[in-house]
């Protein structure tokens, strides 16, 4: 009969190393505040879409005009 711990010497050290690093998750903590920062960013500059939409319209308009007077 097998003990309960039959898990081989040579895969449970591998095993606690990796359960025991934590550098993953501190990129995947930076991952996620760089997304947040990303998401931020295209919200404020999807509120001023519509008003540089307007600006650059009224600026060939007038550039329009110019030219056909």
């Amino acid at each position: 009969m097998m003990s309960r711990s039959s898990t081989p010497a040579s895969l449970s050290s591998p095993l606690r190393a990796i359960l025991k690093d934590e550098s993953g998750a501190t990129a995947i903590e930076y991952g996620l505040i760089a997304s947040l920062v990303v998401i931020a960013i295209l919200v404020a500059l999807a509120g001023y879409g519509d008003q540089l939409n307007a600006q650059w319209t009224w600026i060939a308009d007038t550039v329009l005009a110019a030219m056909t007077h």
